[in-house]
């Protein structure tokens, strides 16, 4: 690779790959949402140039790309040496496969009524799947990771993407997550804040359909002076403890605030925890266990 080709090394690529109707596209949109460029069904043979054009015109900014491959793309045996040649230029390049059973992929097919992409061939869907896999195994060998979604709803998967892969900076990744008590504790949170003794926007029937994103319902949470205190309680408490995480080297916190339904309060608490701590630069992911 010449020189004047090298991509920018400010660049965090994942790939994502795997077999159709596993949760790919599931796993693009997460990214997407987490702030990545994305681009689905890329030509192989295209993936050095995108590379190398979001790296430019994010002008020695990092760059966050996440680039959906399938067994249609062309040239998919090149792919293994693509990557290569992108990771020894200094991009760093993860490549993820997202993988089911079989049985289970035939049940979702089934489900949907969506064509297989290999059943054109004339294959039977169980035969395509097999070609599928044949296919993909050189990629899923050499993956960094593999995702089983055999057992994974759509929030699941979304939630593992959100704390295992699109944290994409050098220092520590703070993720703010809302839930619902009555839908039990997240079993990785480091922090939990109860917001049940909050007012709550439930009680009013227009806020009811609603969730903590909606003006109305921040407008309602913003004028209550016990939701300032909580909110302020917080911040301070993660302000003076989040460095000590940072100089003990840990990469990842997860804040979890929940309330009864975890749609109104400890939504609210979760965007706007994490619109602050963004101003001092964290790299800051938001999950909404009961909305997402």
């Amino acid at each position: 690779m010449n020189t004047a080709d090298t991509p920018s090394t400010d660049v965090h690529l994942v790939v994502l790959t795997g077999m159709s109707g596993g949760g790919k596209t599931i796993a693009l949109r997460a990214m997407e949402d987490y702030r990545f460029y994305c681009v689905d069904n890329l030509p192989a043979p295209l993936l050095t140039q995108l590379v190398k054009a979001v790296g430019r015109s994010h002008d020695g900014q990092h760059a966050r790309i996440a680039v959906g491959i399938d067994v249609r793309s062309e040239d998919l045996d090149r792919m293994p040496g693509m990557l290569s040649e992108l990771a020894g230029a200094g991009v760093q390049v993860h490549l993820v496969f997202v993988d089911s059973h079989d049985e289970v992929l035939i049940k979702r097919y089934s489900e949907t009524r969506r064509r297989h992409p290999l059943s054109g061939a004339g294959l039977s869907l169980a035969d395509a799947i097999a070609r599928e896999r044949k296919l993909l195994r050189p990629l899923m060998s050499i993956a960094e990771h593999v995702i089983d979604t055999s057992e994974l709803n759509v929030h699941q998967l979304r939630r593992k993407i959100a704390t295992e892969f699109a944290a994409a900076s050098e220092g520590m990744t703070l993720l703010f997550e809302s839930f619902a008590y009555k839908r039990g504790l997240p079993l990785d949170a480091d922090f939990v804040f109860d917001a049940r003794g909050l007012p709550n926007p439930h009680w009013d029937r227009t806020l009811r359909p609603l969730s903590g994103k909606d003006a109305p319902v921040r407008e309602f949470l913003e004028s209550q002076p016990l939701v300032g205190r909580f909110f302020d309680d917080i911040r301070g408490f993660l302000e003076n403890w989040l460095p000590h995480f940072e100089h003990a080297d840990r990469s990842y916190v997860t804040v979890s605030i929940g309330c009864t339904g975890g749609r109104h309060r400890s939504v609210y608490l979760a965007e706007r925890l994490s619109e602050h701590f963004r101003k001092d630069k964290l790299d800051v992911l938001t999950f909404h266990r009961e909305l997402d």
